[in-house]
């Protein structure tokens, strides 16, 4: 079945010894991360989302990360469109929005009063029950946190489902001051309309366009053009997978607002994280 989906709809597959191989080893981590889930042995770390003219750490994106007792480290890629098709991403996501909370209170108190942890939402997720969402809204109160200490991150394709469903929760996020931001931007089904239709605070361009600034002239131009398209709608911007220098400065002259990359620092566990903080203070 995940074969013939893999490939489109309305086809089939026929049942091989490698498919059943495949079959017993999505069964086999579904059970794994399921027992991880339940023994809280998943964690949340946090990458810095830099202020591109200052230099200072002013948002972290939180990712999840797998240390698997047999395995070692297993890569998103592998166990997240897993949790997605069995329904554990729900899960996951509630981890890692707690994890977030616990994290940035701390950090907001000792670092900075601004400090925004962003929290991505696959479109399982953000298509599923409105409760969800209103349990975090009450969640955020009970920790005496505002809204803009989170940040939502959905995709560009959850916006071509214009449904009432999509739609309240966007205003429900906007009602509680909880910001959205659009990742990969211009990856997928880009719309000016989209931008003006909905409630969004930031623009994540995409690593793909990051990677060739400085060989690719399109490249540049596009990211500019993206850049000042969302400045005149009153959006700021973060560049994702900023790696060298020379990207850097061209994202830079560019007006870009934020970058976030490897330049900066890998994705850590928040141990590790919080000791850049206290170091951009002193």
């Amino acid at each position: 079945m995940y074969a013939a989906k893999a490939h489109g709809r309305n086809r089939f597959s026929y049942f091989t010894p490698g498919l059943q191989t495949a079959a017993l080893a999505r069964l086999r981590m579904t059970n794994d991360l399921r027992t991880a889930i339940a023994e809280n042995s998943l964690r949340v770390y946090f990458q810095p989302i830099v202020d591109i003219h200052s230099g200072k750490i002013q948002k972290a994106e939180a990712l999840v990360r797998w240390l698997h007792p047999q395995r070692g480290f297993i890569s998103p890629m592998e166990f997240i469109p897993i949790a997605e098709t069995s329904g554990l991403i729900i899960a996951i996501g509630d981890l890692v929005f707690r994890e977030a909370l616990c994290w940035v209170r701390k950090w907001r108190e000792l670092y900075r009063p601004d400090f925004q942890i962003s929290i991505n939402q696959s479109p399982m997720e953000f298509q599923g029950d409105q409760e969800r969402y209103i349990k975090w809204i009450h969640e955020l109160a009970l920790q005496n946190l505002p809204g803009q200490a989170i940040s939502v991150e959905i995709t560009e394709g959850l916006l071509l489902d214009a449904s009432q469903k999509i739609t309240s929760k966007l205003l429900q996020f906007r009602d509680a001051g909880i910001q959205v931001a659009l990742d990969d931007f211009g990856t997928g089904y880009s719309s000016l309309s989209y931008l003006k239709k909905f409630d969004i605070d930031y623009l994540k361009i995409d690593q793909s366009f990051v990677r060739n600034l400085a060989t690719d002239a399109s490249d540049i131009v596009l990211s500019e053009a993206i850049i000042m398209m969302a400045h005149k709608l009153d959006l700021k911007v973060i560049a994702e997978g900023v790696e060298t220098q020379q990207q850097h400065d061209l994202l830079k002259q560019a007006g870009c607002d934020f970058a976030q990359g490897y330049l900066f620092s890998k994705p850590l566990p928040p141990e590790e994280f919080e000791i850049l903080l206290q170091r951009q203070k002193t």
